[in-house]
């Protein structure tokens, strides 16, 4: 393959945003705060820190800068085990899902005059948003290459999302999506697929058109599922919802790095990106959204419905040879094959609820989020509020 730059398409990091429920019940608790505080009294040796979100029902492990998937993986585990600690101290319980599975009031909003403009600027928008998803950071030369990078994601970044998807339920109703959290984020400006950028200059023009409009807080404030990061030199892709377990976080992590890694060789080779159609890759987004991957969807080069496995392997074939070199391809073959066995996040959460009601769903997420690692699914009715 063409060489890349010396260390683009190589580090990577992962944003994991969970939501705080009470323990009986599975609401949604406006706790952040406190967990926040006891999570960070003692720093982690890992590099991993803690955050708000827009709703103080929310936080925010943010793991350091890794070059493989072991350490990544214990980052990973080392932010949930603190976070998930910090929250039982605080009577409370640290679920990772897209969307709240049980009804509850709209929380307060998090803390600084950032958050409480967002809420004036989009109003009824952001009343009850508790939305979370699983951000990864891929390290790149410069912006210009991020931009390009970008432009070669956008036809991948359906299927990333049918990999992940993770919010069936809405506040205790079945949304009828395997993704309802796609469905609320695309409420917002500058969401979806990010357009097709000549280059750094057009991209941040886009950008900054939509601020001026008055339409977003600040340039950070973006929805779109794939950029340049506003802050570290990386390709941010933020297609996933919460990642159900650390195993899948670190599957959309492997995939989406070599992804990024394989964007770098086309780029090295004068390989341009498809200028794929910003409407099929709307209808490729909302498909995934609506049946992850048990149903059709829509091939963003062809325009046309297809198995969402199909798309899945196409996606493989892409990357195998990324994830041959930097040594993952096992990881990630196993991982799929994982999650073939026992479903999406999704399809878990539904079977869970198909036994207990969504109380059952919520029960099964605060188990799943602590577990260590990857088991053999529950039986029915093992779930318990």
């Amino acid at each position: 393959m063409a060489a890349v730059a010396a260390g683009s398409g190589v580090t990577l990091g992962v944003e994991e945003e969970f939501l705080l429920v009470d323990p009986v019940t599975g609401a949604t608790v406006p706790r952040a705060a406190r967990v926040l505080a006891r999570a960070g009294r003692h720093p982690l040796s890992s590099g991993t820190r803690f955050h708000p979100e827009l709703a103080s029902t929310q936080v925010e492990a943010a793991t350091g800068v890794c070059t493989t998937l072991r350490s990544l993986r214990h980052q990973l585990r080392e932010g949930r085990g603190r976070l998930a600690a910090a929250a039982a101290a605080e009577g409370a319980r640290l679920v990772s899902t897209g969307t709240p599975v049980r009804p509850g009031p709209d929380p307060p909003p998090g803390p600084g005059e950032r958050f409480a403009r967002i809420r004036r600027m989009y109003a009824g928008v952001v009343a009850g948003y508790q939305c979370c998803g699983c951000h990864v950071h891929v390290g790149v030369a410069d912006r210009e290459t991020a931009v390009a990078v970008v432009n070669h994601l956008r036809p991948w970044l359906p299927t990333l999302l049918a990999l992940s998807v993770n919010s069936p339920f809405d506040r205790g109703r079945d949304s009828g999506h395997a993704s309802w959290r796609i469905v609320e984020q695309s409420r917002f400006p500058g969401a979806g697929v990010p357009p097709w950028s000549a280059d750094a200059a057009e991209f941040d023009r886009r950008v900054q058109c939509l601020v001026d409009g008055g339409v977003l807080a600040d340039p950070a404030m973006t929805f779109w599922l794939a950029r340049p990061s506003p802050h570290l030199p990386t390709v941010e892709v933020r297609v996933a919802d919460a990642a159900g377990t650390v195993d899948e976080a670190v599957l959309q992590a492997a995939l989406t790095r070599a992804l990024v890694r394989r964007a770098l060789w086309d780029l090295a080779a004068g390989r341009q990106a498809p200028r794929v159609d910003d409407q099929v890759c709307a209808a490729a987004v909302w498909s995934a959204a609506r049946y992850g991957l048990d149903g059709p969807g829509v091939h963003p080069l062809e325009g046309t419905a297809v198995p969402a496995m199909r798309l899945v392997k196409e996606l493989m074939g892409r990357v195998r040879p990324a994830l041959e070199e930097s040594g993952d391809l096992a990881a990630v073959e196993a991982a799929l094959a994982r999650l073939r066995v026992v479903g999406t996040g999704a399809v878990r959460q539904r079977r869970a609820a198909a036994v207990n009601g969504t109380a059952g769903a919520a029960a099964m997420l605060i188990r799943q989020t602590a577990r260590p690692a990857w088991r053999a699914p529950e039986r029915v009715g093992t779930a318990r509020p």
